[in-house]
């Protein structure tokens, strides 16, 4: 009589497998069908062209995207990093985008490559920036993205930020003397106030959760740093740059593909394993929680001269029982409870031990829990 009923829960597990992995296959096939049902795709003599259908560019004809695109100059460069160089891209008066160009070591056309912009194409979230298209050609890939016109958080925090001449041992002087190293007649407008920030962090903590628990497969980011946050024209934090880390490895187009990410963000154990995480994502967003806090970017000259680093520092100065010294001292007329509360959070993310730091969701829900009327209103 057992064994009869351990039979039929075998068969029942069976049939309930291979119904499953057929409902499986029907969706992948279906999403493959469906994505290319979205996608506008032109070859041309040196190159493709493969634009994803969406309102920003259901109008716009390959051709003069093409023609545009081949006749930017360092007079559109928005922008630089690891990976390529950004510029501004304007089809007409309405109509503008980002185009990142990334080096390539081969002209051997990579499939998997593609299949990897198109699965980025997908992602649509409020928090993270729209990949419209790609182009490919022997020497070179263009990702064409969703312009954000109030740039990178990074530059917005330390365009204009005098703290790398500053180094950390005088930082609490520089504080108390802050006022008198700006100009009097200087606007309000290129200062992050508390509440600014305090919805950065809220939206960059949105999007990185996001591709960390919605996405399927999963997504680790591998390079979130405050000039990957950019913001759009409502000051919403947007992530920008998912994926391109591991793109990089597979195309093996720049020379420092063996370091997935920015020094200064990277989790401590990355350098023991080699190994990306969605914990080492929770790090680097940490990092990101000081910058917002402190004003200072990880790659200061002063760090590097007095042989530290921004998260050294600010432990070495809480342990000292000088909290007050690591504020930024634009952050005026703030409440520091919110300011404590948001900065224990940040040294949850900053844990050595990846096990003891919290998922992204968990981060999320305490972030949230420290300005909850301002989430309603926002």
């Amino acid at each position: 009589m057992i064994n009869t009923r351990l039979l039929g829960l075998y068969i029942t597990i069976c049939i309930l497998a291979f119904v499953i992995s057929k409902i499986t296959i029907a969706i992948l096939c279906y999403r493959r069908w469906k994505r290319k049902q979205l996608v506008i795709q032109d070859s041309f003599s040196d190159g493709k062209l493969v634009l994803f259908r969406s309102p920003k560019i259901k109008s716009l004809k390959s051709s003069i995207f093409l023609k545009k695109t081949m006749k930017l100059t360092s007079k559109d460069r928005i922008g630089a990093g690891g990976y390529g160089t950004v510029y501004r891209l304007t089809i007409n008066e309405t109509s503008s985008f980002a185009v990142k160009k990334l080096r390539r070591e081969t002209n051997e056309h990579d499939r998997g490559f593609e299949r990897e912009l198109e699965s980025m194409g997908d992602i649509k979230h409020r928090n993270i920036v729209n990949l419209y298209g790609y182009y490919t050609a022997p020497n070179y890939n263009l990702l064409i993205y969703e312009l954000m016109p109030n740039g990178s958080l990074d530059a917005l925090l330390h365009g204009m930020s005098l703290t790398s001449k500053v180094k950390p041992l005088t930082f609490q002087i520089y504080n108390y003397c802050l006022h008198w190293l700006y100009d009097v007649g200087r606007t309000m407008d290129n200062i992050l106030d508390w509440d600014a920030r305090y919805k950065i962090a809220i939206g960059a903590a949105r999007g990185i959760a996001y591709l960390h628990h919605d996405c399927i497969p999963h997504i680790i980011h591998r390079d979130i740093k405050s000039s990957n946050i950019l913001l759009d024209e409502n000051m919403e934090a947007r992530v920008s740059d998912f994926g391109l880390a591991t793109l990089m490895e597979k195309d093996r187009t720049h020379v420092s593909t063996l370091v997935a990410g920015t020094f200064g963000y990277l989790a401590p154990e990355y350098f023991d394993t080699g190994r990306a995480t969605t914990k080492g994502d929770v790090y680097s967003f940490g990092v990101v929680l000081l910058e917002l806090l402190t004003g200072r970017r990880p790659s200061d000259e002063a760090f590097i001269e007095e042989g530290t680093k921004l998260v050294t520092w600010v432990k070495t100065v809480v342990q000292d029982n000088k909290e007050e010294y690591y504020l930024d001292n634009r952050l005026e007329c703030c409440s520091m409870d919110d300011i404590n509360q948001a900065f224990v959070v940040a040294l949850m993310c900053l844990e050595t031990d990846p096990s003891k730091r919290p998922n992204m969701l968990q981060v999320l829900n305490l972030l949230e829990k420290i300005k909850p009327d301002h989430l309603l209103s926002s």
